[in-house]
């Protein structure tokens, strides 16, 4: 039995998504216009919230509160086109789809991006006319209040956006609530198995955005300067707590040493220092038992003979960027997601073998290759399990490409047009 608390709140948005989905698409637009003003008006205090929940230096949160301000962008100049009738030529008078709201949707959401992972599941759902509910990560509550004032605007006198402060025991009681008619997580494969397992019991829609260990390759023929660059900002972002972040570099045996040698020189671009100094790019993890889960994970893996080339050692919440070679498919390093600063790094042969070891994952969210050639790969991608492809460039998420991965990193879309439908009744009309 869910408490009166979550129960009140649900009842309330209920009441609010029968006034929401009777705005037009334009008037939903005009809020989420508002939405965004308030957001860049406030992004200052915003990003200081963030700063202070999870020790991300405050240069890469204001980052954050401005990249959710592009999504924003995005969809109001985008989402007329994409959730417009579609017309469809069939032996009736006339026939159509059109896309309709859910109702009440819950998000169950993570600490590592608190406002960014936030606004990509709600805005492109917001504007098909769903209204939410979210269970923040706990260690975030500076970010999960500033995320409910920045939804609920003063144009609109009903809420469309409310914070449900539980525990996560509590998450599948809610789920099973009526009201609640869909439910997207983005955190742990475990997190995501339970999610999934009760709203498959109450029939209910849901999309889960789970982990990675993303292979970063490096063929022979690469730029080793450029790929070294992408390499540290592909495994360093955010202390290494990214989904998306590379995690396993698989280097051509050819240019091996040289890349090795390149990444850990190019190690010394990152800025150390206090978090609230604007010019620091690199801070402590958000919590120590997760700093003292990755010193575990590294601990294992040197005791099977991985060895330390850079970095390696954890003071409280503080983990230094850390380079680790001589890598066996076996260590945790790479069998296991490392959500910490820390690179594995292999080399291979071909390019066969570069496949074969990145699909030797039970994650699939992506993964980078870098070649002076790209054409040369033209064979090879459809031989990989992975949710996206990026060549010479590292994994990004960008509100005009689906976000989403295959096996244990979850199933569904983020992002793009796709986002507009996951939540959405895809309605057919036919007249005759």
């Amino acid at each position: 039995m869910i408490s009166d608390s979550p129960n009140t709140i649900l009842e309330t948005l209920e009441c609010s998504f029968l006034k929401w989905r009777d705005f037009s698409l334009n008037d939903r637009i005009l809020v989420l216009k508002d939405i965004r003003e308030k957001l860049l008006k406030n992004k200052r205090e915003y990003a200081h919230a963030i700063t202070t929940d999870m020790n991300k230096p405050i240069k890469l949160a204001i980052a954050e509160v401005e990249k959710c301000a592009y999504l924003c962008d995005y969809y109001i100049e985008n989402a007329a086109k994409f959730l417009e009738n579609q017309e469809i030529k069939t032996g009736f008078s006339k026939s159509y789809i059109t896309f309709r709201p859910l109702g009440v949707l819950l998000g169950v959401m993570p600490w590592n991006f608190p406002l960014w992972q936030v606004f990509r599941f709600v805005v492109p759902s917001l504007l098909t006319g769903n209204v939410f509910v979210v269970k923040h990560a706990s260690n975030v509550p500076l970010s999960a209040k500033a995320l409910e004032n920045v939804f609920n605007v003063d144009t609109i006198n009903f809420p469309i956006y409310k914070d449900l402060s539980i525990k996560s025991s509590e998450v599948a009681n809610v789920i099973a609530f009526p009201i609640i008619k869909a439910v997207s997580l983005t955190g742990s494969e475990h997190a995501g198995r339970s999610v999934a397992e009760t709203a498959g019991k109450h029939l209910k829609k849901c999309v889960l955005e789970l982990g990675g260990s993303n292979a970063f390759i490096v063929l022979n023929d690469a730029d080793l300067n450029y790929a070294a660059e992408k390499a540290v900002s592909a495994r360093m972002q955010n202390a290494g707590q990214s989904c998306i972040a590379s995690k396993r570099f698989l280097i051509h045996e050819d240019v091996y040493s040289e890349f090795v040698d390149l990444f850990k020189q190019k190690l010394s671009t990152l800025i150390l220092g206090d978090k609230y100094d604007e010019t620091v790019t690199f801070g402590a993890m958000a919590r120590e038992d997760l700093a003292i889960e990755l010193e575990n994970q590294l601990e294992k893996s040197v005791a099977k003979g991985a060895t330390i080339i850079a970095g390696g050692k954890r003071n409280g919440a503080f983990f230094e960027p850390t380079l680790v070679t001589n890598v066996t498919v076996d260590m945790p390093v790479f069998a296991e997601e490392t959500f910490g600063p820390l690179a594995a790094i292999m080399p291979f042969k071909t390019i066969d073998e570069a496949i074969e070891l990145s699909n030797k994952s039970n994650f699939g969210l992506g993964a980078s290759i870098f070649t002076d050639n790209p054409q040369q790969l033209d064979n090879y991608l459809h031989l990989f399990d992975e949710g996206a492809l990026f060549i010479n460039e590292m994994i990004v998420s960008d509100p005009h490409l689906p976000f989403g991965g295959i096996k244990n990193s979850g199933y569904g879309r983020e992002l793009s047009h796709f986002a507009l439908y996951e939540f959405a009744n895809i309605q057919t009309v036919v007249v005759k």
